[in-house]
């Protein structure tokens, strides 16, 4: 009994013993856990040297209270200027909504502030006001105009050419083709909106689409306007566009009706009567028989040669039906001005749209519609840039190589150039013509009065369209410049001959010619000795 008595006390002894020791255990953790760090971190008993008690400890305190508030501060200061950032990016995409609902012609976006968004809308329309789309701008030259450049679905047909770009090619750049089409896409997206079409409105597609004409105003933007076919003969649907330097706008929409719209050609000669059987080929497959809106004034000059030019005519009306032709002749010396002025003032029907050509003009019944869209009396006339033809004796190397004329006329570097030092080819109505003042009729003989007559118009608020256009062309023939000329008009006369024979390469070889025989015969002898 002693025994076990003994080695219970033994047991509790020994289990006291280890609850001491686990009671002091726990004891030296909870100390280590509480105590403060050391001088490394942010909080930190007093150091040896320094305060001790009560004021080393609020020493401490104060500091880390200071590291507190400047980190709060830094943070205040980070969330204000996230939230600067935040608002200039809601304001953006405000703004770019607004374009965006703006092209699509659904309205301004309720969301954009009343200031900003009247603000630009009063620059968009400022934008449009300057680039000439409702009235002209008065130019000082005729080199200040800005030209437009014409397109279909295939091909853009351009005047900045430089070495490497050609008269008509297709859109190679991707942001040229892009933006071409986006215009297009534009254009039919509102052809085809539910509030301008009605329950029997038919589907317009790209197939509908003729041709468009653009220019760049690099201060403004780009103007485009868009022609496609109506809903019946002679009738067509046209959309003027305008890009200012960001999305599209929808300027205007217009429903044209040409079947009306008669054309008279004004054609000055004097003598040239080959030249005149075959512009009359021409005139009678593309005006009687494709057009038929059309009328026909001859103005002559002197009497040698009159009457084979009376009788081209007279039979082109006998076997064609077509009675819708004048004949005026003159007495004295040829002159281009006087010639197409007097065509214009015979005229004693009402106000008629004219289309000053010359006999070595060759057109489509294509254009006859262009010169029809471009023009408007008392806004807008047109003046085409002709392609104009090469040597064809140059081009093909041998007169028996030359392919009839309707193969010939393919608007290429080798083939021809676009002429856009000329200014003879023009549509506009016989009122805006008769406003103007006319021709210059002091100026005989060749060239001046057409340049005269252009400047007339670009000093005017009159709109002047200014294009290359690919169904006009000008047919090589020799050109002599006679000594009767002025000194400018020689020069003006010696500067198209030279234009007109063959491209750079073409006159290069000819140049070249003696060099370039003469490496044949070196070649040829190399050979030959070879052999031997």
């Amino acid at each position: 009994m002693r025994m076990v008595r003994r080695g219970l006390l033994a047991w509790v002894s020994r289990v006291g013993v280890l609850l001491v020791l686990l009671c002091c255990a726990i004891s030296v953790l909870y100390m280590l856990a509480c105590t403060p760090k050391g001088d490394e971190e942010r909080l930190g008993l007093p150091r040896a040297n320094g305060p001790t008690g009560k004021e080393g400890y609020q020493a401490v305190l104060q500091e880390w209270e200071e590291q507190h508030r400047n980190y709060i501060g830094s943070l205040k200061r980070q969330i204000a200027q996230l939230k600067e950032e935040l608002q200039e990016r809601s304001e953006q995409l405000r703004h770019a909504q607004y374009h965006a609902s703006e092209a699509a012609g659904l309205g301004p976006d309720p969301g954009l502030p009343e200031k900003p968004q009247a603000d630009l809308l009063t620059f968009l329309r400022s934008q449009v006001d300057r680039a000439e789309v409702h009235a002209g701008v008065k130019l000082a030259t005729e080199y200040a105009a800005v030209p437009f450049d014409s397109f279909t679905l295939q091909k853009v047909y351009q005047l900045e050419t430089g070495l490497t770009r050609h008269p008509e090619e297709k859109p190679v750049r991707k942001d040229k083709r892009d933006e071409l089409v986006e215009a297009i896409e534009s254009a039919l997206e509102t052809l085809n909106s539910p509030a301008e079409s009605g329950p029997n409105q038919r589907l317009y597609t790209a197939a509908d689409f003729i041709e468009g004409i653009y220019r760049t105003e690099r201060d403004k933007g780009t103007l485009y306007e868009l022609t496609f076919k109506g809903d019946h003969k002679h009738e067509f649907r046209r959309l003027v566009l305008f890009r200012p330097f960001g999305p599209i706008m929808k300027v205007k929409k217009e429903k044209l009706s040409m079947a009306n719209t008669l054309i008279n050609i004004i054609v000055p000669l004097a003598q040239r009567v080959d030249k005149f059987r075959q512009f009359m080929q021409n005139f009678r497959e593309m005006c009687i028989q494709q057009d038929g809106r059309v009328h026909l004034t001859v103005v002559y000059f002197g009497k040698e040669e009159m009457n084979e030019v009376k009788g081209i005519l007279e039979n082109t009306s006998k076997a064609a039906n077509f009675r819708n032709f004048t004949f005026i002749p003159l007495s004295g010396e040829f002159s281009r001005g006087k010639g197409l002025d007097v065509g214009a003032r015979f005229w004693k029907g009402s106000n008629v749209l004219l289309f000053f050509c010359d006999v070595d003009i060759y057109f489509t019944s294509e254009f006859l519609n262009t010169c029809r869209l471009n023009t408007q009396p008392g806004k807008k006339v047109f003046y085409p840039v002709l392609f104009s033809q090469y040597n064809p004796g140059l081009v093909y190397g041998r007169h028996d190589a030359v392919p009839p004329l309707e193969q010939q006329l393919v608007i290429k570097k080798e083939t021809g150039f676009w002429r856009d030092f000329g200014f003879g080819m023009t549509c506009q109505y016989r009122s805006d013509f008769i406003n103007i003042g006319g021709f210059d009729l002091d100026i005989k003989g060749w060239g001046g009065e057409d340049v005269h007559l252009y400047r007339k118009y670009l000093h005017s608020n009159l709109i002047v369209v200014r294009t290359p256009v690919r169904g006009l062309f000008h047919l090589w023939h020799e050109k002599r410049c006679v000594d009767e000329l002025s000194p400018e008009q020689y020069k003006m006369c010696m500067q198209s001959k030279a234009m007109n024979e063959a491209s750079h390469g073409q006159l290069g070889m000819l140049v070249f010619r003696h060099e370039i025989e003469a490496h044949l015969r070196k070649q040829k002898q190399k050979t030959n000795s070879k052999k031997t």
